[in-house]
Parts: C-alpha cells; structure tokens; sequence
C-alpha cells in the first residue's frame, strides 16, 4: 500500500458525507514533453510494405484528411497536433476530444488549425463535444470561406458488421512528420471496456489521434484514439457509429466559444450514474476470503489481478487482489471516471502479536487520499470511525475531495481493516472518482456493507 498520512475529522462516518459541500492513459496526439502511460500516443509505423489496398484506400480518403493542430492564441506556435476527417459536405469535422481539449477548456489561451493533404490551413470551430467517447465535431470557423473542393468520407452502416480479421486501414498524420496509412486487421470489440471501442491490430502512432480507420471500400469504421504500451499492435478506437450520433446532434449546432467545463460535467454527470447503476448491480464475487466476505467486483468492466508475497525473513505473509478499470475519461489534464477494488490479506503468525500490530496499523495509516495536484482538487476531507458488521469489527475511513473546476464532482477513497484477529488480517480500498455527492454515500455504503463473516 501507499506511504502517505490520513486526515482525520470528528463526525460520524455518514454525517460527513452528508454535510460536505466543498466546491496508463495518454493517447495518440503528439503534445512536446508528453510521458509514456500504460494507454499511450503509439510508435512510429512499422516499416512493412504497403499493400495495394492500402495504396488505394489511402488515394480515396487522403484530400479528406486533416492534421488538427492547437495553437496558443495570437501566435504560431503548436502545443499539440493530432488528425481529422471531413464528414459532411458543408465541412464539418470529426476528431478526438483530447486532441482539442486545451482549446475548449482554454478557448482564451488555444485556437485550432486545420491543415490539409496539401498544404491548406484555416481556423476551427469546436460545435460539440461527446467526453464520454472522446469525440469532437468541428468546423471551418471563417463561414464566408466554406470548405471547398472535399468530399466527405462515408460511414459503414451498422448492418454491416466488421468480421474477425477484416483489413483496417489506420490513416493520420503520426509524429508530425506527414500524413500517412497504417494496415491492420479487426478483433472484434474490446473486452472489459465500460463503453465500446474497437480492437485494432495494427500499431497507431502520436499525432494519428482523430484520423479515420477505414474499411477496404474506404467507409469510415472507427476513430483512432489510443494504443497499449505493454504490448505490441494492441490500439484501439472508437466505433464510427458514436461518429455518426455525434454529427447528427451538432451539424447545426452554434459554435462552442466559451470554456466546456460546464459541457464535460454534465456528461461526466450522465456517466458516474451509469457506472454507479452498473457496478452496484453487478454484485460482488464469492468465496473471495476463508475467513471474511471481502468486496471483490465481479469482472465485467473491471480486471482483476491477484499475487501473493510469503516473507523470506520469518515475517510478514502478504496477498493482494486488486482490480481495476480501463476506461477512463480524459478531461483535459488528468483522467476521472473510474472505480478501483483492493484488499489485502496478512498473516503475521511468524512475527508475535505486538511486531503484527504495529506493523499492521502501519500499512493502514499510510495511504494516500490525493490523486489530482492541489489546483484541480481541494484537499481531502476524511473520518475515521469503528464499524460494527454483525460482530465483525472494522476501522474504517471515509474521504472525498471535490473538483474545482467540475462542480458537484468529487473524489471518494474506502478504506478498511478487520480487527478481530492479533496475528492475521484483512484490508481493503475503494476507489471512485467523478461521482456525485449522492452516489458518494451510495458507493460507501455498498462497500462497507459487503464486509462480513464467511459462512
């Protein structure tokens, strides 16, 4: 567990919640200085042969291309770059939301730029926003000099479902240095994702973020969005038909000219209740401990990895589940939206009860409740208290932080340990992050209660 302090407060487990009123993803974009993450902005392309289908999907869609690029205001100079696709005839585009989310969270410090196959750049327009699948629709923001002389690209139906294996071509302009098309293949819809994005076998590179994904007729079936770190040919993308919603709302939408914060809050609003609904419903595994019930999500938007450390010194003897979400969304500068699972089981027996003590209580004090710096979170408010469980004893704390930026959002951390044994052990952590005020309590509640005897 982690090596930082807990608060404490002076109320009753609940009242706090009650009364508080405090206001490894990475992707495929190419932003200067941008960490690798366990998601990340793809590597270059492999050097394999371009086939001939690739040569002529890439011949079709390439006058539809675009590099997006965010601008600081008043000056030329790039903070990020990443691709687009024009979808309609009147000029609007499709691209990611991280690719332009520093000029919609900082309209008064970014513009956008689009630049064409060849050479032709124009200012955008951001129309709307869907957070929730990382999309934007766009436009050319200088409407008495309409986009001319494109064709849109075309969207697969939805009646004609991708088979396994079918040829993906990837189109974007990766690294900045040109605009480019990668081949790979379909494998079917990934699995665990809370919402659908398409597994892609083929490898994706920073800057290709936004760009199309296309089938051998040269539809539209995806949107490039991010790719895996820790495996190779491994990308992902979302799928066109949250693309083709996304045009339908906004085609005639005003542009967006003031910051979204309000835009992302209501759909991470939408969100949290969906995955608040979703995990509560799923239920808990059983037979997770000898001893206890302990929380563990069953796996169906979570995955859940167990290790078992035995001491080599005669000490401490350690095994950990901990289970976790992919998804994630992207909010501008950090991620929210997820839940995380972890208990831990100690067995002390070789150590005496006073060194399993103190050794015990040590690993529950140290573990931290600050996820996000200090200018996007307040500081977390936190209570401790003792928990009776039909007999089952339990220390537990409560925490929440709230978002500065994204009101009536916060942060929530569980965190737990049975006391009925002097040698031996159970602690356990939940982690919920974007949840209202409302589903906070629900959440805790939900946790707590799972704790209990094994029968």
């Amino acid at each position: 567990m982690n090596s930082f302090r807990l608060r404490h407060a002076a109320l009753p487990l609940f009242a706090l919640l009650l009364i508080l009123t405090l206001p490894r993803v990475a992707f495929a974009q190419t932003k200067p200085g941008q960490p690798a993450a366990v998601v990340a902005p793809p590597e270059a392309p492999a050097s394999a042969p371009i086939s001939l289908s690739a040569r002529k999907v890439y011949e079709q869609a390439r006058s539809q291309l675009l590099q997006i690029r965010t601008v600081l205001k008043g000056r030329a100079s790039q903070t990020s770059v990443g691709s687009g696709f024009l979808v309609s005839r009147e000029g609007h585009i499709v691209t990611n939301f991280h690719v332009v989310a520093e000029a919609a969270l900082k309209p008064e410090r970014h513009d956008l730029v689009y630049v064409t196959a060849d050479g032709r750049e124009a200012p955008l327009q951001i129309l709307q926003l869907d957070v929730l699948h990382d999309l934007a629709l766009l436009k050319a923001a200088d409407t008495s000099k309409p986009v001319t002389g494109f064709d849109a690209l075309a969207f697969r139906l939805d009646a004609q479902p991708l088979s396994q294996g079918e040829r993906i071509y990837s189109l974007g302009n990766p690294l900045d240095v040109g605009f480019a098309v990668t081949e790979g293949t379909y494998n079917g819809l990934v699995k665990r994702s809370f919402y659908p994005q398409i597994f892609f076998g083929g490898a994706l590179s920073g800057g290709m973020s936004g760009g199309p994904a296309l089938d051998e007729q040269g539809r539209v079936i995806g949107i490039n969005v991010a790719r895996r770190v820790d495996g190779e040919q491994v990308s992902f993308l979302v799928p066109a038909s949250f693309a083709v919603a996304l045009l339908a709302r906004g085609r005639n939408a005003a542009p967006i000219k003031a910051a979204s914060y309000g835009i992302v809050t209501d759909q991470l609003m939408q969100h949290q209740q969906a995955l608040t609904d979703r995990f509560i419903q799923q239920g808990w595994k059983t037979f997770t401990h000898p001893r206890y019930k302990v929380p563990v999500p069953v796996d169906t938007f979570m995955r859940c990895w167990g290790s078992s450390e035995p001491s080599r010194t005669g000490g401490l003897d350690l095994e950990r589940s901990d289970c976790v979400m992919d998804t994630r969304i992207f909010v501008g500068d950090y991620t929210t939206g997820a839940l995380g699972v972890r208990h831990e089981a100690y067995d002390g027996a070789k150590l005496g009860a006073l060194r399993f003590a103190s050794r015990y209580s040590a690993s529950f004090r140290n573990e931290s409740f600050t996820r996000l710096r200090s200018e996007h979170q307040t500081k977390p408010q936190c209570h401790e208290e003792y928990v009776d469980r039909n007999g089952l004893a339990l220390r537990a704390v409560v925490c929440l932080r709230a978002y500065k930026k994204l009101p009536g959002l916060y942060d929530l951390a569980v965190l737990v340990a049975t006391l009925d044994q002097t040698q031996a052990g159970v602690q356990g952590r939940f982690d919920a992050q974007g949840l209202s005020f409302a589903n906070a309590q629900k959440l805790a509640k939900h946790y707590l209660e799972a704790y209990a005897w094994s029968k």
